[in-house]
């Protein structure tokens, strides 16, 4: 019955699990991609001596031509890095300006549908509304959490397969050891990945945390009295009011005139919007400071979910062990399909070859292969529809 229980969650959706599972493990590393892809998002490392220079990046990518107004402005992700700033033109649509984090410089614009978009929101939410994408996507955590469970049955003496080699007798046999391999040494990335992801399920339905402590806006200021030249004493006061802060992110001043600093401190695990510090841009007051050490608990477990389930909190030595780890478990999704197809080829009496690993994956899902198909179909047309700029 385990054996049984354990193949039906691996099998029936195994396509839509895959999907999920490899669109997550390539976002991990979807910064890196754009980077690849994009070479005005690229900074000689030697080139970068001092501090960020928020407000002349700030004042270079308002004066750049085409942009009516920018938003915010991201730090770089590593050392040959450009910073992003988030920008957007008189029609309204979006688009990032990339610049040199010392001088200032603006070296060119980027797409605002990018590796890091396209991943995330079709790992996500296949592209869907939130309200309904996250709850369907993160639904696949149960399955996860059953496999999990009955995998310590199924496997017995599980704990002596972390040393066991591929043997190539047949196919069927080399799927089945880097399933028990892959499965043994993915056991706690897989449990990690089952909590996280059954947080958001939680959240999608209600279940999030309160909101941090923030300014609330008010009524927008008269065009032409907010200062522009007063940023870079609002950011300095900023800094100065919140020392050891390490910025992560600048919120700009809009209509109200707000400027909001957030960043890395002392608190572990949590997002950076956990420690901000707003300032009146006009005045350089500062006006709220907020520490990730003071959220109760039920904060901490909402912040906590993003680190641990992309990886990122450690820079490249967290994001490359979950990248790699991400691959494993997406194999094991395609390892447990591969043994069923090929001993329901051997029950038939056909040749147990590695070239029809898949063949009987088709047939073995039933009607749940149309749900699996359907849900990836979804998620590229509406990625077409967000390219396009389709509401």
């Amino acid at each position: 019955m385990w054996w049984k229980v354990h193949q039906w969650v691996g099998l029936k959706l195994s396509l839509f699990m895959t999907f999920i599972l490899f669109t997550g493990t390539s976002a991990v590393l979807s910064a890196e991609i754009d980077w690849l892809l994009q070479p005005s998002l690229r900074v000689a490392p030697a080139s970068v001596e001092g501090p960020i220079a928020w407000a002349e990046i700030a004042d270079n990518a308002r004066g750049y031509p085409g942009v009516a107004r920018a938003t915010y402005i991201s730090a770089p992700t590593a050392s040959a890095f450009a910073v992003k700033v988030a920008v957007e033109d008189e029609a309204g649509d979006l688009f990032f300006l990339h610049a040199h984090p010392t001088t200032g410089d603006i070296q060119g614009a980027g797409p605002w549908v990018g590796a890091h978009r396209v991943l995330r929101n079709m790992h996500r939410h296949l592209n869907l509304p939130t309200s309904l994408g996250v709850p369907i996507v993160s639904s696949l955590a149960f399955l996860l959490l059953i496999s999990l469970v009955t995998s310590f049955v199924v496997y017995k003496k599980w704990w002596r397969g972390f040393a066991k080699p591929l043997r190539n007798r047949d196919a069927r046999t080399w799927w089945g050891d880097f399933h028990r391999l892959a499965g043994v040494w993915s056991l706690w990335f897989v449990a990690l990945i089952t909590l996280t992801s059954l947080w958001y399920f939680v959240e999608s339905l209600g279940g999030n945390a309160p909101p941090h402590p923030r300014v609330e806006r008010g009524a927008p200021v008269e065009k032409g009295q907010s200062d522009e030249g007063s940023l870079a004493a609002a950011i300095e006061a900023a800094l100065e009011a919140y020392p050891g802060l390490e910025v992560k992110n600048v919120q700009l001043p809009g209509e109200e005139g707000v400027l909001q600093l957030n960043g890395e401190y002392q608190a572990v695990l949590v997002r950076p919007r956990s420690n901000a510090v707003y300032v009146d841009a006009r005045t350089g007051e500062v006006l709220l400071t907020t520490d990730g050490r003071e959220l109760n608990l039920h904060q901490r477990v909402g912040e906590i979910a993003d680190p641990l389930h992309f990886g990122y909190f450690g820079g490249y030595w967290t994001k490359v062990p979950w990248f790699l780890f991400g691959l494993a478990t997406t194999g094991l999704s395609l390892s447990g399909a591969a043994i069923y197809s090929l001993r329901i080829a051997r029950e038939r009496g056909d040749r147990v070859r590695l070239g029809r690993s898949f063949s009987g994956m088709w047939q073995g899902m039933g009607r749940w292969r149309w749900l699996s198909n359907s849900l990836i179909a979804i998620g590229f047309l509406f990625l077409a529809f967000l390219i396009l700029g389709i509401p």
